[in-house]
């Protein structure tokens, strides 16, 4: 991720720090005997934050692109083509 966007960088951090809390609750629901309901419910919020995050991260990384016509964030030395292979990992 590129420093040059310390906003972006905090949203990343605090999703992953979200995530970070809802799989200690997986966990512990899990140690604990905890429902399937329950578990399950917990693991799609851990899911759904680290998407978020990596979402975050690539339309961070488009936007460099579109600042940078020929296609390479400098700061990382992504192509647009790695840019669209990483978004479909996400997708």
């Amino acid at each position: 991720m590129a420093p040059n966007d310390p906003d972006a960088q905090r949203r990343v951090l605090n999703r992953l720090r979200r995530a970070r809390g809802q799989l200690n609750a997986v966990i512990d629901a899990v140690e604990a005997g905890g429902s399937c309901r329950d578990v399950v419910t917990q693991l799609a919020a851990v899911s759904a934050a680290l998407d978020r995050a990596g979402f975050t991260i690539i339309a961070t990384a488009m936007k460099d692109c579109v600042a940078d016509p020929d296609g390479v964030n400098q700061a990382e030395g992504i192509t647009t083509e790695e840019l669209e292979k990483l978004f479909l990992t996400l997708a």
